[in-house]
């Protein structure tokens, strides 16, 4: 194994379960997630031997997936592969110990992708609006504003006396 492929491998050691994560978000799915992530790590891959900037390849990494999330979605539904039945991940991580953190999750699904990706790296990745800006590849405007509408979408699915216990 040649110092590019050994880079690369530890790269994705280390990781692909973080990259994995930031996926369910998006999608909300840990099947699709695994999908997106592999298919980030292959177009990472093939751009590893330009990336010269090691500081900024988790960045790099997040704008790819984003990007592919996104890509992923406008195709439509007819292009989709459709899954046949339902099963549960074994291998899945714990969706926690709370209630409110399914709730959460699955009021996450129901918002536009767009507004889900920028609410995933503004609050879940904790990136600064400039930083979501360029990983979703827009304006530091469109940010702010398709995080206040995908927070207004938030309240709008989940009751605000869900979390009053």
């Amino acid at each position: 194994m040649n110092d590019r492929e050994q880079g690369f491998a530890d790269y994705f050691a280390s990781r692909s379960s973080a990259l994995r994560g930031t996926a369910y978000l998006l999608c909300g799915d840990w099947h699709r997630a695994e999908d997106l992530v592999q298919t980030t790590f292959v177009k990472l891959y093939r751009a590893w031997h330009r990336i010269t900037a090691r500081g900024t390849l988790d960045a790099y990494a997040r704008q790819v997936l984003v990007r592919t999330y996104l890509d992923e979605n406008r195709r439509g539904f007819f292009f989709r592969e459709k899954p046949t039945a339902d099963h549960t991940d074994a291998s899945a991580p714990p969706a926690g110990s709370t209630e409110d953190r399914l709730v959460l999750l699955r009021a996450l699904g129901e918002v536009p992708p767009r507004q889900r990706a920028t609410l995933v790296l503004r609050y879940w990745e904790d990136m600064s609006v400039e930083d979501t800006a360029r990983a979703l590849g827009c304006t530091k405007g469109t940010v702010k504003s398709q995080a206040a509408r995908g927070l207004d979408a938030l309240r709008d699915i989940v009751p605000t006396t869900a979390f009053t216990n």
